[in-house]
């Protein structure tokens, strides 16, 4: 009686045969399909923030921007989007999508924590929000005032450590 759960040992493929071929055809579409998602995910994002922030950054970021993330099915998270602000700072876009809302965008300023220790993210309404959040981070270098809990703990590598 054959064991089905005893591992079987494939043999390699020759890189002629039509099941070697089929594998190279579904990795191409793969990556077409991560390619599209991302370059989809960047044009969203600039597409939103130039009609829906057009006196702020509408005017300081285009397409090329952004930077396109494809989406991760196991882990459930969408396509989105990134654009580096410098400082530490940077903005998040994803397109939300759900049965009973629809579609619609989600914009996130993500700014350090002047404990150097994380990050505090701003889900941005609109425009006036993104104002306000940006006056209170020019009077604070870029950085958020520290307040225990709010902020999200990312080490950084490149900070020396100290025992």
């Amino acid at each position: 009686m054959t064991d089905i759960l005893k591992p079987v040992i494939a043999p390699a493929l020759d890189d002629a045969s039509p099941l070697a071929r089929l594998f190279a055809v579904v990795s191409e579409l793969d990556a077409h399909t991560e390619a599209k998602q991302r370059e989809d995910a960047e044009l969203a994002a600039a597409h939103h923030v130039y009609n829906a922030y057009p006196g702020t950054v509408g005017q300081v970021l285009d397409s090329e921007a952004w930077t396109g993330q494809a989406a991760v099915k196991d882990n459930r998270l969408a396509a989105s989007a990134v654009a580096w602000l410098q400082g530490g700072s940077w903005l998040h876009h994803i397109l939300h999508i759900s049965e009973n809302d629809g579609a619609h965008d989600v914009l996130t300023l993500i700014a350090p924590c002047a404990c150097d220790g994380g990050y505090v993210d701003f889900r941005l309404e609109d425009e006036d929000d993104l104002l306000e959040i940006l006056n209170d981070l020019r009077r604070s270098h870029g950085r958020v005032p520290h307040h225990d809990g709010e902020c999200t703990s990312v080490p950084d590598p490149h900070a020396p450590t100290t025992k």
